[in-house]
């Protein structure tokens, strides 16, 4: 025990931290857009999928609490990692040496900083307390199909999540090329192909979560 907390203690600790918690939220941000597309089966099939969820009260909660801690862990040893920094080099270099770093890389704090801000009001417009945007009545969980039309037929609303699915698509690039570094899995042989497949997997889910809300302004969902 005293080993492993000496070692979460240590730089390459919280990097195994940052990259394990950011894998539960990377499976989360999967699975919840494989399950929002199925707006595009209709209101029927969208609002059972919202109630079916709900049926299972138990696992929903061991869920919800495994994303709490790993986003209790994420954002506070990001801000520890990002102290730590600080403190070690409080006078910064004259030329900073950029060129090898991706603007994913770059960005990765000012990302992060809008994913939490994004996740608080996420879950503050559809999920606890449910707030309108608009001029309609937010809906309980059966009727999801409602909430999802009416929040996202304004445009604002629209674009602040277009935005939100940016950053996320450079969050998950970046921290996907990290992760198999801080698990100690990258090679030079195998870098090119993880740099493509964290490509793959962060347009797909920022693609496939744009998509959702640009349906109903396009009046794809109705």
């Amino acid at each position: 025990m005293s080993k492993a907390l000496s070692l979460l203690e240590t730089t390459v600790g919280k990097k195994v931290v940052m990259a394990l918690s950011g894998l539960v939220w990377f499976g989360f941000a999967l699975a919840h857009m494989a399950g929002n597309l199925q707006v595009f089966l209709g209101a029927e099939v969208y609002n059972n999928y919202s109630v079916g969820l709900h049926a299972m009260p138990e696992l929903l909660w061991l869920a919800r609490t495994i994303l709490f801690v790993a986003f209790v862990l994420h954002v506070g040893t990001a801000m520890r990692l990002v102290t730590q920094s600080a403190a070690a080099r409080p006078v910064p270099y004259r030329k900073v040496a950029r060129r090898k770093a991706s603007f994913a890389g770059l960005t990765m704090i000012f990302s992060g900083l809008t994913l939490l801000f994004f996740v608080l009001y996420h879950l503050a417009h559809f999920t606890f307390p449910g707030v309108a945007m608009g001029a309609y009545e937010h809906q309980h969980y059966t009727m999801v199909y409602s909430n999802f039309v009416n929040g996202f037929s304004i445009p604002w609303v629209v674009a602040l999540y277009v935005a939100a699915m940016i950053s996320l698509g450079l969050h998950i690039y970046h921290g996907s090329v990290s992760l198999f570094q801080s698990l100690g899995v990258s090679h030079p042989r195998r870098n090119a192909a993880i740099r493509q497949g964290a490509q793959f997997f962060a347009l797909i889910i920022t693609v496939g979560n744009i998509i959702l809300p640009l349906s109903v302004l396009l009046g794809l969902v109705r």
